[in-house]
């Protein structure tokens, strides 16, 4: 399983490796939503809890499923610009200055994504502001997450320009209250590997740059495309426009790959080393690698590290029947790698990443890949 990226025709100078602001503000806002995906950074996420307004903090909760999962393209909206040659922004404001350079259409269908986490991201926009028959199904999903996500989707869809500004503030007053400090400390990590990693495309090609990005990003020049490495199929092409490579430090270990139709491909990697983890026992390593030896399995998992998911949203998303699931998840639920809660009539299964990373940190890169 892969994402692959067609470059054909692509000229090297369309290719530019810079930091983005906006990005890392997005992933910023995840760390602090899923503390477990970035052991690392809970010492940061624990201080800037704790002194967040909460006003500010019950904002952040209204519209955290834009970030929870791992992060929403609108926080990379300069791939959405057409021409497919813009580049991030120097600073926050500039960025959000491309973000309301996206049609209505784009921000609507990039923020769907992950509020119903049910709209398929690698086919085309589903149209759903000009569509009426569209509306009715994006409530539905919505529905199926919770009345948080019914509330934001039902003003998303009445008022896209509201909504928009209502995130461009809240984003703003994210950056007074604990980002600009984040950023005076990350920009110059970032901006010296964004410099390394272009002198190798100018020295020593693509290739070399990529295999600096990740080992699970490699170039297939014979078939003139990119390939990385992921627990989901996707595919794009630069279609005669560039490529970005932008470097995050909050993001690890998420590996992002940017593929949404339309908008010009990115890939999102993360910067440093990861911490070694801890080793399981014999008898639990034993049982938990049994558990995960089937690529069903496998890609429950990945779905399970980003978000809750019913027993039926899981059945849609696999193209499965819901006891199919229901008896891969109770291997999984055995092997202690899944936990449960009840919300109303629907039980919500998620995977228990503390448990996850006990198994070693190249799995749980892996699933949150």
């Amino acid at each position: 399983m892969s994402v692959s990226i067609d470059i054909a025709g692509l000229r090297p100078e369309r290719v530019a490796v810079v930091p983005s602001p906006l990005a890392e503000l997005g992933m910023a806002l995840h760390a602090l939503s899923e503390p477990g995906h970035h052991p690392r950074l809970q010492g940061w996420a624990t201080g800037v809890t704790a002194g967040l307004d909460p006003h500010l903090a019950d904002r952040m909760c209204e519209a955290d499923f834009l970030w929870r999962t791992t992060f929403s393209d609108i926080f990379l909206p300069y791939a959405g610009v057409p021409g497919g040659g813009t580049l991030p922004g120097a600073t926050l404001a500039e960025e959000l200055d491309l973000l309301d350079k996206l049609t209505d259409e784009q921000f609507v269908d990039a923020a769907l994504e992950f509020i119903t986490c049910s709209l398929a991201y690698d086919t085309q926009p589903s149209g759903v502001l000009s569509d009426a028959s569209v509306r009715p199904r994006a409530l539905e999903a919505a529905a199926y997450r919770g009345p948080q996500q019914v509330r934001f989707t039902q003003r998303l869809l009445d008022d896209p320009p509201g909504v928009r500004g209502w995130v461009r503030r809240f984003l703003e007053d994210c950056e007074e209250a604990f980002f600009a400090d984040a950023w005076s400390r990350l920009c110059h990590q970032l901006a010296a590997d964004a410099r390394h990693k272009t002198e190798l495309l100018r020295h020593r090609g693509l290739s070399e740059a990529l295999a600096a990005v990740s080992p699970v990003v490699t170039l297939d020049e014979a078939a003139g495309r990119i390939v990385v490495d992921k627990l989901l199929e996707g595919r794009t092409s630069v279609q005669g426009g560039g490529l970005l490579l932008v470097p995050t430090s909050f993001g690890w270990p998420h590996l992002s790959v940017l593929h949404r139709p339309g908008w010009q491909p990115v890939l999102h990697y993360p910067v440093g080393s990861p911490d070694p983890a801890s080793p399981p026992s014999v008898e639990q390593l034993t049982l938990r690698m049994t558990a995960l030896s089937h690529p069903v399995r496998m890609r429950i998992c990945r779905y399970l590290a980003r978000s809750a998911y019913t027993t039926s949203e899981l059945a849609q998303v696999q193209g499965m029947t819901a006891p199919e699931i229901s008896r891969h998840l109770a291997v999984l639920k055995k092997a202690g790698l899944v936990t449960t809660r009840r919300r109303g009539r629907y039980v919500l299964h998620q995977l228990d990443v503390a448990v996850v990373a006990r198994l070693g940190s190249d799995f749980l890169e892996g699933v949150l890949r």
